[in-house]
């Protein structure tokens, strides 16, 4: 029995479309590598009416040359010849589609954004297929895929044009959690354990295509070693080309996030306009819009503030994994990695990392705490104060007047409250609560990779104590 990991609720989504007594049309997007052609394929067992993939950096000509050759394969006694526009080919894959037994004919277009050249006339042609065909018929099921978020979501989910609420199903895919990376590996006979796997994510994030590279019998650290520095590494080269498959004008997004890379706590705006020379104009909100549909970083208020305070922040894993230690590293040295344990570089990584990981794990973290149910919201909050003021990485703010203050400290044992640090704390609550007025209780919450050391300084001041094992909640296996 074949295992497949996560992604229990889209497949079930996409197999109950079987069942419809329409035609559907479903838009399928999520970041590049995160598993959106393998979610189809596996759903619908690989039994397609029709399928297609869009060409990288094609022409037209090219496009439709490809088209063509997918059309003739799964109809061989097809006659026409090459088609000149993009309303011929969509007329041809009509004339196969009628003549298909299959009770829901199932057609997957994958890498959509791609076929989208240039003057090519291609959206108005998907346009006028489903509107004056497919979406009139009740037996078809057109899905369609593209790492391009940005493309998707302007140019399909939100078209104001032809195209304008004809989808009938929309999924986001999301990377994995914590716990489908374990199960992941788990299932290729890796014994990894929980202290290694999150090393892992805090570099690989939560993309399936990235974990695949992991060799089961190795260490983290090896592992890292290989895919990011090794000459031949998975990820060495990674990131030039994330962007470039992505974006239209790619460099700009490489120069925000660069800049979000330098500043963990993240940047308005104004700042990055300041510190990138970026244009302050329409353009340039477009790139952090596109950034952030595609997942690379979000966007939040800080607690009490209002939307022109809004901070970008950078979220995406191997991004800044590659930023700060991969990029001016091309010596492919064998023990780079090893060489970079405990030196301030990557402590102050590590703990960044560890934070947005946490962040990523909210949902565990709300369960782990008892109130999955109960209304929140999350934020960060910095003190006006200039001197002796502070800053708080995770606010949980909840409806039944509990405000969770949560510090995340990624440490290899036990973690130690002491005098220093107790003291640093009080402090920051104290201020917190002077400069917010908030009336609601606040309860300090610590969120560590093995918990804490128990003593006087933890028992009287932590309310909740959560350590890695509880980010590891969400693990599904879906057995077929």
């Amino acid at each position: 029995m074949k295992k497949f990991i996560g992604r229990e609720t889209e497949i079930k989504t996409l197999r109950s479309l079987m069942q419809s007594d329409r035609s559907e049309f479903v838009a399928i997007y999520g970041r590049r590598r995160v598993g959106k052609t393998l979610l189809v394929r596996t759903a619908f067992d690989d039994e397609f009416t029709f399928q297609v993939t869009g060409l990288g950096n094609a022409n037209t000509l090219q496009q439709l040359t490809n088209f063509h050759y997918s059309l003739r394969s799964v109809y061989p006694k097809m006659e026409n010849d090459l088609a000149d526009n993009w309303f011929t080919a969509f007329q041809q894959l009509k004339d196969y589609i009628d003549l298909s037994s299959s009770k829901r004919k199932v057609l997957f277009i994958d890498e959509l954004p791609w076929f989208d050249t240039r003057r090519s006339g291609f959206i108005p042609a998907l346009e006028h297929f489903w509107n004056s065909w497919a979406s009139y018929r009740n037996d078809i099921i057109l899905i369609v895929c593209g790492s391009a978020a940005s493309w998707m979501i302007n140019k399909l989910i939100n078209d104001k044009g032809g195209l304008h609420n004809r989808l009938t199903q929309r999924i986001k895919l999301e990377p994995f959690k914590l716990g489908e990376c374990e199960s992941l590996i788990q299932s290729k006979g890796s014994t990894l354990d929980r202290y290694q796997i999150i090393q892992l994510y805090m570099v690989l994030g939560g993309i399936p295509y990235y974990w695949d590279e992991v060799d089961r019998g190795k260490s983290a650290a090896q592992n890292i070693n290989d895919i990011c520095f090794a000459k031949n590494g998975l990820l060495v080269n990674e990131f030039m080309n994330l962007f470039r498959s992505l974006f239209d004008n790619y460099q700009n997004h490489e120069i925000i996030i660069d800049a979000l890379a330098k500043k963990a706590t993240g940047l308005t705006r104004s700042e990055i306009v300041e510190l990138t020379g970026l244009p302050n104009a329409g353009s340039t909100t477009r790139t952090l819009s596109e950034l952030e549909q595609s997942g690379f970083l979000r966007k939040y208020t800080p607690f009490n503030k209002i939307g022109r305070n809004s901070l970008y922040q950078l979220v995406d894993f191997y991004s800044l994994f590659y930023l700060r230690f991969v990029k001016d590293n091309r010596d492919y040295d064998p023990k780079f990695w090893k060489n970079h344990y405990d030196t301030p570089g990557y402590r102050a990584w590590s703990g960044y990392a560890f934070e947005q990981v946490a962040m990523y794990h909210l949902e565990e973290i709300k369960k782990e705490l008892g109130i999955s149910g109960v209304q929140t919201s999350v934020s960060s909050w910095k003190s006006k104060q200039k001197q002796g003021g502070c800053q708080i990485d995770l606010l949980i703010n909840r409806r039944d007047q509990v405000i969770n203050l949560c510090e995340m400290k990624y440490s290899i044992n036990p973690f130690r409250i002491d005098k220093k640090y107790t003291d640093e704390i009080r402090n920051k609550i104290a201020i917190f609560k002077k400069e917010t007025k908030t009336r609601k209780s606040v309860f300090f919450t610590m969120i560590t990779t093995f918990g804490l050391q128990d003593n006087s300084n933890t028992n009287s001041l932590v309310q909740n104590s959560i350590t890695m094992d509880a980010l590891f909640l969400n693990q599904n296996i879906n057995r077929f």
